[in-house]
């Protein structure tokens, strides 16, 4: 029996991710964290594609971008994403790359860039898969689809928290307003911007932990 595929979209830190790959693992799954594509996009744009004014140089990543070979490799069951071959996982986290990936993501050339190899990926079922335009654009035919939000004052703070342990050093108001910022250029973006799919449950975890949230999806799939 083919296995679903389930879209889980959302605002950063609702725990797309995070929840997605618990969902993944109780249900037999493959895993696919689109949004981690697109940092490390971002990633090899700040490396390689920075101005004398340190800013981005849009022509020089979109002439690029057949030399970015991005791949997901399961490691201890654990998909790690991977740039021409380097393990980029921890650098993709990083405040920087926070920053400036809505502002890659909202390019048409980009989001065409990846949009085959996320679908591909979903050809035989068996697949979930977390972004922003999961169930609306990359897999608008998915078996479930989920949307998940949170208060922006929540988000703050797991957001905050998951850097801490990291160990990367920032404060709650850059964190904010951060978010704010990636919130209003996701959903304002001409190409595949951040919004539900007509047809998505909402899920609201802002009084939700982890486990609760993962329960109440799993609560909306069908054993198969």
């Amino acid at each position: 029996m083919r296995k679903p595929v389930i879209a889980i979209d959302g605002y950063s830190s609702t725990g797309k991710s995070s929840i997605s790959k618990a969902i993944a693992s109780k249900l037999g799954l493959i895993h696919m964290d689109t949004g981690a594509l697109y940092r490390g996009i971002t990633y090899f744009a700040l490396r390689h594609c920075l101005n004398n004014r340190k800013e981005i140089d849009m022509p020089c990543l979109l002439n690029n971008l057949e030399k970015i070979q991005l791949e997901f490799r399961n490691e201890d069951n654990d998909l790690i994403l991977y740039l021409n071959d380097k393990n980029i996982s921890a650098e993709i986290r990083e405040p920087q790359i926070s920053e400036y990936v809505s502002i890659i993501a909202r390019q048409p050339e980009v989001r065409d860039f990846l949009l085959e190899k996320q679908r591909s990926a979903a050809d035989e079922g068996g697949i979930i898969m977390d972004g922003r335009d999961i169930g609306t654009v990359v897999l608008p035919a998915a078996d479930y689809k989920f949307f998940l939000t949170a208060s922006v004052d929540e988000r703050t703070k797991r957001r905050y928290l998951e850097l801490k342990q990291l160990g990367i050093q920032t404060d709650k108001l850059a964190v904010k307003q951060n978010l704010v910022v990636r919130d209003k250029i996701d959903s304002e973006r001409e190409t595949s911007p951040l919004m539900k799919a007509a047809d998505a449950v909402v899920i609201d975890n802002t009084e939700l932990n982890k486990e609760e949230t993962i329960a109440l999806i799993l609560s909306y799939i069908k054993h198969f």
